[in-house]
């Protein structure tokens, strides 16, 4: 067999912290988007499938834990530790609306209908904002065991799911009655989960485990164990054959889906993974990792095996000349540049994190 030429990855620099959460858009008629949440404070928006750097959302005084794109691209939102959760405006990065909160937020996710954003935190309390009426006061549902590290939706907005990062297990929540239906069993706390588009999986992980769900029925439909601890999962969207696994090892891992085996292996961050999300038609996925960066991996065939251990050096794409029309807006702003905040400013935000 002829070996497999090695593809280096889409380097995307830009963040000077840890990049600790990212989000992609589904498929719109402008393409797809990328947003990335950092510990400095400020998340980025960036083309989905080229990694080029598209705005900056300034306005958060601490790190920023989560962030998440509505289902058009025209929305994005974000958590922060700043006591703060924001509504922007994608096209022209403007503050739509910044829902205040008593502690450090962790979580947030738009529903499926994108007329509410759901958020979770340091207060063991889910919220659920109406967008439609940003002003009125938050419905809360307080019986969390402990802070909330996730939150997701599913079932087409009537169920939402949250992990807890100081107690084990996935809770899911009927929206109506808000009360816990299920809690699906982890013996670690689970610091990632995903609703594949299909809606079928939940796919979650804690300690050095890699669980998948049935999201109608509740029951564990595959548990791998990997030989180090795990941050974050995803399941490849469009055939589900396959998942990438990433944590402390610094290493990005793809593996059979049915089997468990490892069939690549991407080395390049030079910190640990601390989240990872295949793009929304599966053909590559992004990383990132407390070396501030984000790499897009391209998927290899199925059988083939990927290794990427030298794929170390940086790529800039360049930008489609029809670039798209939400595109051109925002590239048309005059974004100032990041402003380098204090350390003591973030990191005295931070303290109260002692990186949860």
């Amino acid at each position: 067999m002829d070996k497999k030429k090695v593809v280096a990855p889409l380097v995307c620099h830009g963040h000077s912290r840890p990049v600790v959460d990212l989000s992609y858009s589904p498929i719109t008629p402008d393409g797809f988007f990328l947003i990335s949440a950092s510990k400095d404070s400020t998340p980025m928006l960036r083309n989905g499938e080229t990694g080029d750097w598209i705005g900056t959302f300034e306005g958060h005084k601490g790190a920023v834990w989560s962030c998440c794109l509505d289902k058009h691209a025209l929305r994005a939102a974000s958590a922060s530790a700043d006591f703060s959760a924001k509504l922007w405006d994608a096209l022209t990065g403007d503050v739509l609306h910044s829902f205040d909160h008593k502690h450090i937020v962790r979580a947030c996710a738009f529903s499926e209908d994108t007329n509410l954003l759901l958020t979770g935190g340091f207060e063991k309390i889910l919220r659920i904002f109406d967008l439609n009426r940003p002003d009125a006061p938050p419905r809360e549902i307080d019986s969390s065991p402990g802070s909330v590290r996730t939150v997701a939706w599913l079932h087409s907005d009537q169920t939402i799911l949250s992990s807890s990062g100081d107690a084990g297990g996935l809770r899911l929540w009927d929206v109506r009655s808000g009360k816990v239906v299920q809690i699906l069993e982890t013996k670690f706390p689970v610091t990632s989960a995903e609703v594949s588009q299909d809606g079928r999986y939940i796919t979650t992980a804690d300690g050095s485990s890699v669980k998948f769900w049935d999201a109608n029925h509740f029951g564990l439909v595959k548990s791998h164990d990997l030989p180090c601890k795990v941050e974050s999962a995803s399941l490849e969207p469009k055939f589900g054959n396959r998942f990438i696994a990433g944590g402390e090892d610094m290493w990005v891992h793809v593996f059979d889906f049915h089997t468990g085996e490892e069939i690549g292996c991407n080395k390049g961050h030079h910190g640990p993974v601390h989240c990872l999300r295949f793009s929304p038609g599966g053909e590559s996925y992004a990383s990132g990792s407390e070396d501030g960066t984000i790499r897009i991996w391209q998927l290899g065939p199925l059988g083939q095996i990927e290794d990427n251990s030298t794929a170390n050096g940086s790529t800039t794409a360049n930008a489609n000349d029809g670039m798209s029309e939400v595109t051109q807006k925002i590239d048309e702003l005059a974004v100032s540049e990041t402003k380098k905040m204090e350390e003591t400013q973030v990191d005295g935000v931070e303290q109260k994190v002692v990186d949860a």
